[in-house]
């Protein structure tokens, strides 16, 4: 039956092939016969290359398909299949038809060749040109003649990758199955012992449960093929290649048990037979996979579960002395109780969540009643667990516990018995406690201030831990963020922000943060101290409004940060690296934005106050003004070889350039030429960028310098916009009206002069200032001056510098459809370096490119009708790109450049 069914196949391929290929049947008989395996790579190489196709192929391998020896036409298949796995994707229909019928044929042949069978058929599972009902086909065809247990293991695997590619490929086809595809699937995992396969496994079993297939009458029999690997119990070997942990293979597994409501029947007295576990890691597998199942059942799935599972939890938080144990078991009962305060109410029925807390209450009064007893820890914890699941469950607990808690407190002053009421205040983080802690708020408070009066230090720990922190809190958003108009004088208080700004600075503060920071023993990392910065920006902005608080930066806030900003520099000048984070240039960044909005906001006096200071300081070393002076008595901060106190040339730029208009700056000219020298000769990069900023004279003049261009360049950017640093309003900036038409009519002549004179690997510099100053003119502007500009653009264009490349193409694209005839004569080289663009490694310059790639199409369709093919064939590529945005733009600019010219186009 089999040899006739081959010899079919064999006839309508010769039929349907021209002459036999010599070459073809010198591969095929050395692997065949000759046992040499690279032959099949040579092969699959010739099939890619044109030289022959996969049914000349088969037709070469016809004698040894149909040969008598099962040897050999396993060989024959075995080589059909290798080469199909290199060359599945270039596959016509028909020839998948044909194939399919071929291998599922060969599933009924001698076991030697079954192997064999599976690869090709794993790799036929991949082709995106599958006819319709095949994926059926070939899952009956395993179903029935593979026993895929007694299988080896890479076969085994390949079983399970036919699976998911079909599952992936032909959802609907294999849905249309029932639950016989269910039944297969248990029938070939049934047994599966191989981590590598069991993961295969499991990603099936999840794919039928989150998609939707229907289980049918087979839900018991698939829970039991896969919980019988619960708890996982696996350690990989040394050196292991694969890098399967056990963690994977808990995760996955716990992903299907806990995937559909059907195994709640069966799940959950697992988990509590497993709960009873002398391993440890079994406990923990089963209290996380509880906590899973709380995330998806509702209240009908856990009802009949619930004293048992309770007890269990109970038992294990109570018994054990593992964290890992005691945590999980916490989250478990979180969960739960989170899960049972989402059930929806009727009037017939009683509410589940009340009788579940009731009941954990119940089992952990007598221990709350007795404190000496070594379990009131336990049954606290498993109380605040219970109260912080939920708001529904933080008001029923906070109504049966704290009357108990506060009688008690009242009797006894033990540490135990004041500590679980802070649970109940807000432990849901809801911003506002419960109800019922509202109506004993007087006993709460009367209980808190008792406990601070106490001599025991546990007490006055406790009562700061659970009250204290709160109230700081609440301060905090009120000086920070409240915006009620009835606070706003609280709000701007100078002893309430004086107080907390203070704080954050004060050595002698518990909080002060900059100053551990400063000292590098605070412990405190970066993010923690631009985390302070921008509270006190926050406050600094209050000193617009009221003089008092701008007096006290200027006094006490701004002269301490001057201070543990040198501090720090000068210790990482001395060890050499950065050993506070104060040293650190994000928070030298952070600093800026503190130091400018408190000196915009001074008045007259203060700020020439601050000026002269702050100016002796950086030209002199003047420290006298910096508290705590403990500084050399020179000390030379604008050096250029000097990079931790040069870096403080940030705080000069915040101080000094924010000041209004009218303070006279000291020495002014001194001090521009020391920025200048550093801003010139520095070697590291944050010095010289912001004393670069101070001033702007010498922009031009700097974009010939081979290492400072590209930043000069930049600068233009900061010019032409709104710079948060000091060119705005609010710095006192003197920004007229339409000052950036004027900064371009009188400096882009320069621009143009100095890029056709410059060195060809400094005309980028030009190119890129260009581009920062066109980019932020009007729309008017811009289409006024592109005709002359257009050529320069398209330099810019060209140029490797992909921030300039995305400045041009936004500066280009809003002007392409308004200003056509400037475009004429330059048409051929624009579309030229855009469809380049559209390849560029930069993912916002491949989008914009294509953005104005479609607005070419919707100019004079005399104008672009020219390039059209020119386009479609340069677009193909950006359809297949591996950002979805750039697919969707080149999907728009194909589909606007192919209906160009049509008659049902524009």
């Amino acid at each position: 039956m089999v040899a006739v069914c081959a010899c079919a196949v064999i006839n309508w391929l010769r039929f349907s092939m021209a002459a036999e290929n010599s070459a073809l049947l010198g591969l095929v008989e050395e692997f065949v016969s000759g046992q040499v395996d690279s032959k099949a790579t040579e092969t699959a190489e010739g099939l890619k290359n044109g030289h022959f196709t996969v049914l000349q192929l088969v037709e070469a391998l016809g004698f040894s398909l149909i040969s008598s020896q099962p040897q050999t036409r396993g060989r024959g298949v075995q080589l059909l299949s290798l080469v199909l796995q290199e060359c599945y994707s270039s596959l016509s229909e028909k020839e998948v038809e044909v194939l399919l019928a071929f291998y599922e044929n060969r599933l009924k042949d001698h076991y030697v060749i079954t192997p064999h069978v599976l690869k090709g058929l794993q790799a036929l599972a991949k082709c995106s040109v599958l006819p319709p009902g095949s994926a059926v086909s070939i899952l009956k065809s395993i179903f029935q003649d593979v026993h895929v247990q007694s299988l080896m293991l890479a076969e085994r695997s390949s079983v399970y990758s036919i699976l998911i590619s079909l599952m992936d490929s032909r959802e609907e086809e294999l849905k249309s199955l029932g639950a016989d595809f269910i039944f297969g699937f248990v029938q070939s995992v049934d047994g599966e012992r191989d981590p590598r396969n069991l993961l295969l496994a499991f990603q099936v079993a999840r794919n039928i449960i989150y998609r939707g297939y229907d289980l049918g009458k087979f839900v018991e029999e698939l829970f039991e093929v896969t919980s019988c690997y619960f708890p996982i119990d696996f350690s990989p070997p040394p050196n292991d290649p694969h890098g399967i942990t056990q963690e994977e293979l808990v995760l996955s597994l716990r992903a299907v048990l806990t995937g559909t409501l059907q195994f709640a029947e069966f799940l959950l007295p697992l988990l509590v037979e497993k709960l009873d576990s002398d391993v440890q890691s079994a406990k923990i597998d089963s209290l996380q996979t509880l906590a899973a199942c709380g995330q998806i059942y509702s209240h009908r799935e856990l009802g009949a579960f619930l004293p048992g599972l309770w007890s269990s939890i109970r038992r294990e938080v109570f018994q054990t002395a593992s964290e890992r144990v005691e945590s999980a078991g916490l989250s478990a009962l979180s969960s739960l109780v989170s899960c049972l305060s989402r059930s929806v109410l009727d009037s017939n029925s009683e509410d589940s969540l009340e009788v579940f807390l009731n009941l954990v209450l119940k089992d952990c009064r007598h221990h709350l009643c007795e404190p000496d007893l070594k379990l009131v820890w336990p049954s606290a914890r498993l109380l605040q667990a219970a109260a912080g699941a939920s708001y529904r469950s933080s008001l029923i607990m906070a109504q049966l516990v704290l009357p108990l808690l506060l009688e008690q407190y009242s009797s006894s002053t033990q540490v135990p018995l004041f500590t679980p009421p802070s649970a109940y205040l807000d432990p849901h983080g809801t911003g506002s406690p419960p109800s019922s802690a509202v109506l004993r708020k007087e006993s709460l408070c009367s209980s808190v201030f008792s406990a601070l009066s106490e001599s025991s230090a546990g007490l006055q720990l406790t009562a700061s831990r659970a009250d204290v922190e709160k109230a700081v809190d609440h301060l905090t958003r009120l000086v920070l963020d409240e915006e009620d108009a009835q606070l706003s004088s609280v709000r701007r208080a100078p002893a309430v922000c004086g107080s907390f700004g203070m704080g954050l600075v004060s050595p002698q503060c518990g909080a002060g943060e900059l100053s551990g920071s400063s000292a590098g023993n605070g412990g405190f990392s970066v993010e923690d101290v631009c985390t302070v910065c921008v509270g006190l920006q926050r406050i600094a902005q209050q000193a617009r409004d009221d003089e008092e608080i701008g007096r006290f930066f200027h006094e006490n806030i701004i002269p301490r940060l001057l201070g543990l900003a040198l501090q720090a520099a000068l210790g990482s000048k001395d060890s050499g690296s950065c050993i506070s984070p104060l040293a650190d240039e994000a928070v030298l960044f952070a600093l800026v934005p503190v130091a400018s909005t408190a000196c915009a906001a001074l008045q007259t006096q203060a700020a020439s106050s601050m000026a002269a200071q702050t100016v002796a300081l950086f030209l002199d070393g003047d420290v006298s003004f910096l508290p705590e002076n403990a500084f050399p008595s020179q000390v030379q901060l604008l050096q250029a070889d000097s990079r931790g106190p040069s870096q403080l040339v940030c705080l000069l730029m915040a101080c000094v350039c924010s000041l209004p208009r009218s303070v006279e700056i000291p020495e002014l000219e001194r001090l521009l030429l020391r920025l200048e020298d550093l801003s010139c000769s520095s070697p590291h990069l944050f010095s010289y960028t912001h004393a670069s900023k101070c001033f702007a004279a010498l922009l031009f003049s700097l974009l010939s310098d081979a290492e400072l261009g590209s930043e000069v360049a930049e600068g233009f950017r900061v010019l032409m916009s709104d710079s948060p640093d000091v060119l705005n309003r609010e710095c006192h900036a003197d920004v007229r009206i339409m000052y950036r038409q004027r900064f371009f009519h009188e400096n882009s002549s320069k621009l143009v002069q100095g890029f056709n004179s410059a060195e060809q690997e400094k005309k980028s510099h030009y190119l890129k200032a260009l581009s920062h100053i066109v980019n932020n003119l009007p729309r008017q502007v811009q289409l006024t001056e592109l005709p002359a500009l257009l050529p320069l653009l398209l330099e810019a264009l060209c140029c490797p510098d992909q921030g300039v490349q995305l400045s041009t193409l936004c500066c280009l694209q809003p002007v392409l459809l308004e200003s056509p005839a400037a475009l004429g004569s330059q048409l051929e080289a624009l579309v030229s370096r855009l469809l380049a663009l559209s390849s560029s490694p930069a993912m916002k310059v491949r989008i914009t490119s294509l953005s104005c790639v479609h607005a070419l199409a919707r100019l004079p369709e005399a104008l672009v009708l020219p390039f059209r093919a020119r386009v479609l064939k340069a677009l193909s590529a950006p359809l297949d790109d591996k950002k979805r945005l750039v697919r969707k733009e080149a999907v728009a600019a194909r589909g606007e450049w192919f209906l160009l010219g049509s008659p049902g186009g524009r």
